[in-house]
């Protein structure tokens, strides 16, 4: 008996690989041929659907359990082969629309991308009949699709704007919409894209971050400082409630966007404010009017407390130099700093009053630590005269017991 349950065991164990292995025509026929019919066999070998046991047919439809080609892909059996550049959202919606379906697999992906894809200005255009622009298989792939999280997607953080730019940057397919191509070179030069291509932090916005991913659209000009403030919320505060965004709105003018640009940002300088050709200030208020005068102070304030507070960092630098123990002095100094940096985005308020209280407080930090680096330079000359006078002693010591040796040494008649 023992022995005929070892055997029924050791049957049931080699049967199972050729149970287990789900008949499939499509991979078996498509894996023997050429060039593009064999791409999707491929493909599909590194693809997501795959890792979660979905086939040809899934997809396809058909009968993949079918030796006979016609038999497998006869529309009776629910075959309807590969989508036309038309059908392709509502085709990939069949399944990422529906959240029965995707809870089978993964609950917690959304269903709504399809929703959101006919809001976007690629799914507008395509309910148009333009089949130029981007949908699904554009910026996913088709067969050998990887998930998101992967660095070898399309749609990773780091490859995103390269993947936009495949169309955005085509100067011919570009052509027809009106819209510029150099958002990719300016965006890659700029202190959002250097650290986000060069550098691979992930943190740094892209072009979705922006634009939406499923329902991309250009921010209105009423909504930019919203989207910026997703990441600048201070300054986005400072400055809705200052006297430039009544005008802004006035105007149309997309608030952020008049003094840093769009795609091209580069990290702001405080040559951006003041009443100096050049300056952010002097596009819009004209020499001599109060806007332009209230740059000009402004400008002043903030250099006024960066000359403070770079004074209080040479003396502190020069007594550590020295090997003095100043870390309370550089602790204090980092505090100075932020103060700075605080200075600096209060200018969003657009309140020369606003900025001034904020350079106060700073300056007063600059002048308690500037105080500490001169207590620490006295106490550093103090030390230098002490050892000065404590060598004298010492020498002059030396010298007696010198004198002193010798009178000894004559005395015992020695010389």
């Amino acid at each position: 008996m023992k022995q005929l349950i070892l055997c029924v065991l050791a049957a049931l164990f080699l049967a199972t690989p050729a149970l287990a292995e789900k008949k499939d025509t499509c991979v078996s026929c498509h894996r023997d041929l050429d060039g593009e019919m064999a791409a999707p066999v491929q493909g599909m070998q590194g693809d997501v659907h795959a890792q979660y046991g979905l086939s040809c047919a899934d997809c396809h439809g058909g009968d993949p359990t079918q030796e006979d080609m016609e038999a497998s892909m006869d529309p009776r059996r629910g075959y309807r082969g590969a989508p036309t550049v038309e059908q392709i959202p509502e085709f990939c919606g069949t399944c990422h629309a529906d959240a029965a379906t995707i809870r089978k697999f993964k609950p917690g992906l959304r269903v709504d991308q399809l929703e959101l894809y006919w809001t976007s200005v690629h799914g507008q255009q395509h309910q148009k009949g333009d089949w130029k622009v981007a949908q699904c298989v554009s910026c996913h792939g088709v067969h050998g699709i990887l998930p998101g999280s992967d660095p070898r997607s399309p749609v990773y953080p780091t490859n995103v704007p390269r993947t936009c730019a495949r169309c955005h940057s085509d100067a011919g397919l570009m052509a027809g919409y009106r819209i510029p191509t150099d958002q990719f070179d300016k965006y890659r030069t700029s202190v959002h894209g250097r650290p986000l291509l060069e550098k691979g932090v992930r943190g740094a916005p892209a072009c979705n971050d922006c634009h939406g991913n499923h329902g991309a659209a250009p921010p209105g000009v009423s909504s930019v400082s919203n989207v910026c403030g997703q990441c600048h919320p201070v300054n986005s505060e400072l400055l809705k409630q200052s006297p430039h965004q009544k005008p802004f709105e006035e105007m149309g003018v997309a608030a952020c966007e008049s003094c840093h640009g769009n795609h091209g940002i580069q990290r702001p300088t405080d040559d951006m404010l003041g009443a100096e050709e050049g300056s952010a200030c002097t596009s819009c208020h004209e020499r001599g009017s109060r806007g332009h005068q209230a740059a000009e102070a402004m400008r002043g304030a903030v250099d006024g407390l960066k000359a403070k507070r770079d004074a209080a960092e040479a003396l502190i630098l020069r007594a550590e130099q020295a090997g003095m123990e100043v870390s309370q002095a550089k602790f204090d100094l980092n505090e100075v700093g932020n103060a700075l940096t605080k200075a600096r985005a209060s200018v969003h308020a657009f309140s020369l009053v606003k900025l001034e209280e904020t350079v106060k407080e700073g300056e007063g930090l600059a002048d308690g630590t500037r105080r500490k680096g001169e207590q620490a330079i006295a106490e550093l000359q103090f030390r230098r005269k002490g050892l000065g006078v404590s060598l004298v002693i010492i020498l002059g010591v030396a010298v007696a017991l010198f004198f002193k040796i010798r009178e000894m040494d004559r005395r015992r008649g020695l010389r």
